[in-house]
């Protein structure tokens, strides 16, 4: 008697089991227990952070996707999720967009520390944490059959990134950084341009720019959220389009900066703007033109928190080059370029490249004949008018003395 009700129960409970599943992508052999760590998927993305969380053992538990809400705001439908039922299994879905990410009580905290950058060099790196959780609703009564259910979540958000390989070969490139890197922008961008202006992007002729030609950079960030600003720090260039490679030169870094380079706005809004002038690599002496490949270690910074960010000059340590390391991982990377600059010491415009650059002028029988034409016209020209003047002079003859006798009348 005793077995029969156990098989009964069994029997009773995998009915209730099928009907809670029903209409839902669940499978009773996998889901019929009670939520999981791993039945919460995170994606931390550039706009919005995105979460995933298996229905079925949630509704196992019996509660419904309504019960689900973003850190306890069950009366704000803005915190609640949506039933995704196109998947195995069914998930519900929450989307918190990082531009009002506090509606529903999400945390922000960035936190500040020293440490090196993409390249060891020493600075002031932020990094924001966002977390919150997902959460059921407590019953109105003193006791409850039901679990209290309990998502955590969590994105880091390194504020630091490559830009690297701006080439003056092209006038601007950016790269679309991936989602899953856990990055506040979606877009940078290393534009080239003319002058302090800023609107004309660079042209570079075919034959290069003349050397100590200004040339105008500005790091832009698109698709970010304007609680933060841009903050350049570190620039530098390489002979070749790779970031890492050892032999560079360096444009700025905190206090250090190179005397021909002018750093115009920096933290201060999602633009960095600098300006530098073009120079050759000494090992290209034997190349007509160099080439000058520009990278910069960019990061973000609450525009709050930008004014601290920056150096104090002529307190800091300065940085100790062999404190360089490889390139972080993490770091986001563009290709623009390169640079190409002539190694000619005086100054040439267009019209006169195209003339020392062209192929030699050749005469043809047509135009060799029609100056020699002109040449011989003008030595007779010449030797007529000589003729002339002398048979002038041969015309003029002296004065003979008068003849006759005196008037008396002009006595």
């Amino acid at each position: 008697m005793e077995r029969l009700c156990v098989i009964l129960l069994l029997v009773s409970k995998t009915f209730i089991v099928n009907a809670q599943f029903n209409g839902f992508n669940c499978d009773a052999n996998f889901h019929s227990r009670f939520p999981a760590e791993r039945d919460i998927s995170v994606y931390c993305g550039v706009q919005t952070i995105t979460l995933k969380i298996n229905f079925c053992p949630v509704l196992f538990s019996g509660y419904t996707d309504t019960d689900l809400a973003l850190n306890g705001r069950h009366g704000d439908a803005h915190c609640r999720g949506f039933i995704n039922n196109n998947t195995f299994p069914t998930v519900v879905l929450f989307s918190i967009s990082l531009s009002t990410l506090e509606a529903c009580g999400n945390a922000l905290v960035v936190s500040t520390a020293q440490g090196p950058n993409a390249y060891g060099n020493l600075s002031l790196v932020q990094i924001g944490n966002i977390a919150g959780y997902i959460d059921t609703p407590d019953p109105p009564t003193v006791i409850s059959y039901l679990p209290g259910l309990l998502y955590k979540f969590s994105c880091s958000y390194p504020l630091e990134y490559l830009v690297n390989n701006t080439q003056l070969a092209s006038s601007a490139a950016a790269i679309s950084v991936k989602d899953s890197n856990g990055t506040f922008v979606s877009t940078l961008n290393l534009l080239l341009y003319n002058d302090s202006t800023y609107i004309q992007n660079l042209a570079i002729p075919m034959s290069g720019l003349t050397l100590k030609t200004r040339v105008f950079a500005a790091v832009k960030a698109t698709n970010l959220d304007r609680r933060w600003n841009v903050l350049m720090d570190y620039c530098y260039t390489t002979p070749s389009g790779n970031p890492n490679d050892e032999l560079r030169y360096d444009l700025f870094f905190g206090c250090d900066k190179d005397p021909q380079t002018t750093v115009f706005e920096n933290g201060k809004s999602q633009m960095g703007r600098f300006s530098f002038e073009v120079f050759r690599f000494v090992k290209h002496k034997n190349q007509k033109m160099s080439t000058v490949f520009l990278h910069c270690v960019t990061k973000l910074c609450r525009s709050d928190d930008c004014p601290m960010l920056l150096p104090i000059c002529g307190k800091r340590k300065k940085r100790d080059t062999s404190e360089r390391t490889g390139a972080a991982s993490d770091n986001a990377v563009m290709t623009a370029g390169p640079i190409i600059t002539r190694s000619d010491e005086t100054p040439t415009n267009n019209s006169q490249l195209a003339q020392l650059n062209g192929p030699p002028f050749k005469m043809n029988s047509v135009t060799s004949a029609l100056i020699s034409a002109i040449a011989i016209l003008g030595v007779m020209s010449m030797c007529f008018f000589i003729l002339s003047l002398s048979l002038l002079r041969g015309k003029q003859t002296p004065p003979t003395p008068l003849s006759g006798t005196h008037n008396p009348a002009f006595s």
